[in-house]
Parts: structure tokens; C-alpha cells; sequence
């Protein structure tokens, strides 16, 4: 639609109509799910019975599991993205593209392929030492590290992504100056570079965080006797139990809304600045 100009009533209203009907296509499903949350019935009528996540033990520890991993693996990721994201900014940084082609393979890779890649060397060389040593390697078997160490393989990629695609952009003629001012490098990195970096740093830590929270495929074959949200998910949906998927789905809902309203306030506030 050109505001500038004129148009018909007809397709005013095809126009208006559209958009109404593709934000209720859109939201529908999300509304009812949140308004069934409240809902402790196997039969969704009313009345409601109740908030079904929270009187389930299992929902709860495992989003405690999910919630413990992904503070792990977000905080691994983005500090090992942003150190990958400065070496391949190097001009003298030998066999860079070979390198590079290396480090994005895992998101290319499909993710079962990854976690049954990792899943069979990591018990080959835990059998391995234990055969021969005697040693045990019980936290490179399936349990909550592995699958902090499966995940962060793939994740820490996406979070190099974002912070090299706004290291591109910096001005290097800053970095120069505080030189000239008598900055040694850790300053200079410290109060010039990471300042410049650090909504790149935040918003790879949150996707990093998120992707973390939500991964099933990698998962599925690292996961211990802890189960992680999506793990648990998948073991209830296939009981049927569709009170519990409804409470799930509220709250990650929920919970991405409150990122992005915190998220957009942020931005404008920067902008404001």
C-alpha cells in the first residue's frame, strides 16, 4: 500500500482484512495453548483446574536441567565465539579459510549426525582409558556435561557469527588512538573493542542461551539420567499427556516475549542515547 496514494475502499478493506487474518493465523495457536495452560484436565473444557506445570515434579526438575544447562553452555559459547571471532579478524592468522570451513561444519552437519558423531568417540575413549588405565571418564559419557560439551560444539559457531559480523565494522583508527594515549593492549581491548562489541556479545549470548534451552536433535543422544526440557517434552507427548505440553509451551512463550520486550526496550534506549 502507498500512503501517497489514493485507494479504493475495496482494496482498503482487502488490505485490512489481510492483515487481520494473518495476525490471527499467527497468534491463534499461541493464545489458545497459553489460555489451556491453565487447565489441569486431560479434556480441555472447562472448568480449569488449575496451572499443570507446577504441580509436576518432573516438568519442574526438568527445567531446572535445562535452565542449569543453558547458563552453561550460553556462558562457554560466548566466550569461546568472541576469542574465535578476534582470531579469525587476524590478517596473519595462518590457514584462516580452512579453519573457518572447520569451525561452521557442525551447523551445517544435521544434528543427529552430530550427536551420535560425538556420542560414539566419546564412549570409544572412555572405554578406552578405562580398559587400559583403569580410569574412569564418567563425565565424556551420557550425562549433563556431555551434553553441554555436544551443544557448545555447534552453538559457539553461531556466537563467533555475531560478534564477527559487527568486528567487521569497527574502526581500527580507535584502537590507534588510545595507543597514542599511552593504552597497553589489555585497555585497549577491555574499554575500546569489547565496549564496541558488547551488544554483539549480549546478543550472542542470548541466542546462545536460547538455542541451548531448545536443542532436541544433539541432545537426544548425549542426555544422561537428567532430562532436559525438549527430552521430557518428547517423553510426555508421546503418553498424550496434553496438559503438560500446553503449561511447557506457555511458558516458553512466556518467556521469549519477556527477552524480546527487553530486548526492544534496550534498543531504543540505545538509540536514544
Amino acid at each position: 500500500m502507498i500512503r501517497s496514494l489514493p485507494n479504493s475502499k475495496l482494496y482498503t478493506f482487502t488490505f485490512t482484512a489481510f492483515i487481520v487474518l494473518y495476525f490471527f493465523f499467527l497468534f491463534a495457536p499461541l493464545l489458545i495453548t497459553c489460555i489451556l495452560a491453565f487447565n489441569n484436565s486431560m479434556i480441555p473444557t472447562l472448568p480449569w483446574k488449575g496451572f499443570t506445570f507446577f504441580h509436576d515434579p518432573i516438568n519442574l526438575r526438568a527445567f531446572g536441567v535445562s535452565f542449569r544447562l543453558a547458563i552453561a553452555v550460553s556462558l562457554m559459547s560466548t566466550a569461546m565465539g568472541t576469542c574465535a571471532a578476534f582470531l579469525f579478524e587476524q590478517e596473519n592468522f595462518p590457514l584462516k579459510n580452512v579453519m573457518y570451513l572447520l569451525m561452521i561444519a557442525p551447523i551445517v552437519i544435521p544434528g543427529v549426525i552430530l550427536g551420535i558423531s560425538i556420542l560414539s568417540f566419546t564412549t570409544t575413549v572412555a572405554d578406552f582409558f578405562k580398559n587400559n588405565f583403569g580410569i574412569r571418564l564418567d563425565f565424556i559419557r551420557p550425562s549433563f556435561w556431555l551434553v553441554a560439551f555436544g551443544q557448545f560444539s555447534f552453538i559457539s559457531t553461531y556466537v563467533c557469527m555475531v560478534v564477527s559480523a559487527r568486528l567487521k565494522k569497527f574502526d581500527r583508527t580507535l584502537e590507534d588512538a588510545a595507543y597514542n594515549l599511552g593504552a597497553n593492549r589489555f585497555q585497549v581491548i577491555w574499554y575500546i573493542t569489547l565496549k564496541y562489541l558488547r551488544p554483539s556479545i549480549i546478543g550472542g549470548l542470548a541466542l546462545s542461551f536460547l538455542l541451548s534451552f531448545e536443542n532436541f536433535n544433539t541432545t537426544m543422544f548425549l542426555v544422561g539420567a537428567e532430562f532436559p526440557l525438549p527430552i521430557a517434552l518428547f517423553n510426555r507427548v508421546r503418553d498424550g499427556s496434553t496438559p503438560v505440553i500446553n503449561a511447557i509451551s506457555f511458558l516458553l512463550i512466556f518467556a521469549t516475549s519477556v527477552c524480546a520486550m527487553v530486548n526492544l526496550i534496550l534498543s531504543r534506549k540505545k538509540k536514544e542515547d
